[in-house]
């Protein structure tokens, strides 16, 4: 991450926190399902991600490039694995998903696996604009294939989804 501003060192910040919040203590704690909670963070992440990736494509390496191809295929690959770790079953009539401690430590591996493709894109110079700014699409894609992964599931047990936001925690342990 060469040219890092501090506005790019606060959006990932922000993307984080949004992310360890909204998803990961979301999973391990348990909570409804709902399409507008499943896709709408994912569709944010995707589409800032889409943006800063392509204004960074111009000087982009072809190292660069393939990392991020890797990149986005590994991360894709944990959102499925994690999407298999989660429990879904019935609550008050609707879906209700709670990760498991694999889901928590494959969530670990995922941040592990990106911070190694920044490692490695640095090691071999390949670390320009295209490696920071392909954060929210990469884990976008992640989450958004974890969840859609998870509706899927649901739905093939006979599950509803709410529609609207999700309800609170339930207060299952």
């Amino acid at each position: 991450m060469n040219d890092a501003s501090a506005a790019d060192v606060l959006l990932y910040l922000a993307i984080a926190v949004l992310v360890i919040w909204r998803v990961v203590i979301r999973q391990v704690r348990g909570y409804r399902l709902s399409v507008r909670g499943l896709f709408v963070l994912p569709a944010i992440l995707v589409a800032i991600g889409v943006v800063t990736s392509v204004k960074a494509l111009p000087g982009s390496s072809g190292t660069e490039l393939a990392l991020l191809g890797a990149d986005l295929a590994a991360l894709a690959a944990l959102g499925v694995f994690r999407a298999a770790s989660v429990k879904i079953t019935a609550e008050d009539g609707y879906a209700f998903a709670k990760g498991s401690s694999l889901t928590l430590v494959l969530w670990l591996v995922t941040i592990g696996v990106r911070i190694g493709f920044l490692v490695l894109g640095a090691h071999l110079r390949a670390d320009g604009p295209l490696t920071s700014a392909s954060l929210a699409l990469s884990i976008g894609l992640s989450v958004g294939l974890q969840n859609a992964l998870a509706y899927r599931r649901a739905r093939g047990l006979g599950l509803r989804v709410a529609t609207g936001r999700p309800a609170t925690t339930s207060a299952r342990g």
